[in-house]
């Protein structure tokens, strides 16, 4: 999505409704800008916010496209994913309210390296990358932030190659289940997002069919409750400790 084409969105009428809303009034007390807002603020940067609301479904970053700034999650849940060997799409990561996505190709590179999509109603906040960069070379606070963020980001990064690549199929399934219920926490007793069984193994680097397996095997073991797509840990313990060794609260 180059810049034209995230100006002419913004400024639709699915804007409409998040156009009042201030970086001062946001409720997403872990998002950068919010936390440096009063230093932002005095140079101006966060009036150079465009708000974009996607449908549920709805790719705002195709991967391979420039990289012309970073989105912010204002309410809502993304997947980010790469394409892999024939086209097999590996999901990266999940965000939701106050996280980063698009930032592995800010500075740099020229293209981002991941796609993002929408998988509910989603609304972003987007900062061009030239606004970006001249907040950081103003604002010292602000980029020690941001270099944390970056150095977080690569040690979780890091630790789940090393944990993946010595995990078991069942393992990374339950590695999923249990970093999802960390991300986004539980809604009368199920996880807090939907996902098909697909998406599953699109994150743990597994197949469809051996997803429903373990999925399958854990619910003999009364591990877990499927009801359709919505999926409930019942012993998030047993889980933990299965998979103990591989340190699973690394990544969140």
């Amino acid at each position: 999505m180059d810049s034209t084409a995230i100006n002419t969105y913004a400024s639709s009428t699915n804007k409409r409704a998040y156009l009042g809303l201030s970086c001062s009034s946001c409720v997403n007390e872990s998002c950068l800008i919010k936390k440096n807002y009063d230093l932002l603020s005095a140079v101006g940067f966060t009036k150079e916010k465009s708000t974009i609301r996607c449908k549920k479904g709805q790719q705002f970053i195709i991967e391979r496209s420039p990289v012309n700034g970073l989105f912010f999650v204002l309410k809502g849940k993304v997947k980010v994913f790469r394409t892999g060997i024939n086209g097999r799409e590996q999901i990266v990561r999940f965000a939701k309210e106050g996280e980063i996505i698009g930032h592995r190709g800010f500075g740099t590179e020229e293209y981002y390296s991941i796609g993002a999509i929408a998988l509910e109603d989603t609304v972003l906040c987007y900062f061009s990358k030239g606004s970006l960069q001249n907040a950081l070379r103003q604002n010292p606070e602000f980029t020690y932030d941001m270099m944390l963020f970056y150095a977080n980001e690569l040690n979780k990064s890091e630790s789940k190659v090393k944990s993946i690549s010595q995990m078991t199929v069942r393992e990374r399934v339950i590695d999923a289940l249990l970093y999802i219920n960390r991300k986004f926490g539980v809604n009368r007793g199920y996880l807090n997002i939907v996902l098909s069984r697909k998406e599953y193994a699109d994150y743990a680097g597994t197949t469809e069919e051996q997803v429903i397996r373990v999925f399958s095997a854990l619910k003999k073991e009364n591990l877990i409750t499927a009801k359709g797509k919505r999926i409930a840990i019942n012993n998030t313990d047993l889980l933990k400790r299965e998979i103990s060794e591989h340190n699973y609260f690394l990544d969140s």
